[in-house]
């Protein structure tokens, strides 16, 4: 072999590592690629999971005891403790929201309305199932049938277990009429209750939804960011805690 071919044959075998080196070079940075990929791809994976438990959380420290839903569909939870607190000689509510109910009667007052007061408030499973049966029975004896007197009844009053009444946080003003809507002390509420936590719980509008005739001397109470928000967007509760849970 001579001198040239040696010449070549050396070019060559650099030539041959330089590209050796290349295609490693390639494969070394898409192997740290793929690497970093995954530690990225792991490290949003873990990211999501810490929101969406952050969300859980935060969900479940929304929907708390003032926001509890009993309704035509949703019964009382068994053995559902409810911390009560006198009103007066007869009347009681959650002792965790008393003192707002307090407030809103007390202000009410001092702004020159004296003619508000509680016809009713907490209600036992078992008063709750006198109430119910007392209404079936005044229909039964207008010459209902017992399937149209309970269809009536619950459109006002829902069934034992089924009522906000024995949750302690609904409360009723005054007489059970709707002329309550005509008073000052109604007015006063629609335009200040909500600064007191308090909603109208069945309004006009929503009786699709609850299922239950306008009461307007029905209010629940929700807390006052909720109870400003859904008056806000005018959402009953119903609406306003399937809003919360998507």
């Amino acid at each position: 072999m001579n001198k040239k071919d040696n010449k070549k044959k050396r070019k060559s075998k650099k030539i041959n590592r330089i590209v050796i080196l290349m295609v490693l070079t390639i494969l070394i940075l898409l192997l740290n690629k793929r690497i970093g990929n995954s530690k990225t791809d792991k490290q949003l994976d873990n990211h999501n999971i810490s929101i969406t438990k952050i969300e859980k959380e935060n969900k479940e420290k929304t929907i708390g005891w003032n926001l509890q839903l009993v309704n035509f569909e949703n019964r009382l939870p068994e053995n559902y403790n409810i911390p009560l607190e006198n009103l007066d000689e007869y009347r009681s509510f959650d002792s965790r929201a008393i003192k707002y109910l307090k407030e809103l009667l007390n202000d009410i007052r001092k702004d020159g309305i004296e003619d508000l007061w509680v016809q009713s408030s907490y209600r036992s499973i078992e008063e709750q199932k006198e109430v119910y049966n007392t209404k079936i029975q005044e229909y039964i004896r207008k010459g209902k049938s017992e399937e149209e007197a309970k269809k009536l009844t619950e459109e006002m009053i829902n069934r034992p277990g089924y009522s906000e009444h024995s949750l302690g946080l609904a409360v009723d003003f005054n007489y059970v009429k709707e002329n309550f809507e005509t008073t000052s002390s109604y007015k006063w509420l629609k335009e200040n209750a909500e600064n007191y936590g308090f909603v109208l719980r069945y309004p006009k509008d929503k009786e699709k939804i609850t299922k239950v005739n306008y009461e307007p001397w029905h209010w629940r109470y929700v807390g006052k960011e909720h109870a400003q928000k859904m008056n806000k967007f005018n959402l009953c509760l119903e609406e306003y805690i399937e809003f919360l849970n998507k």
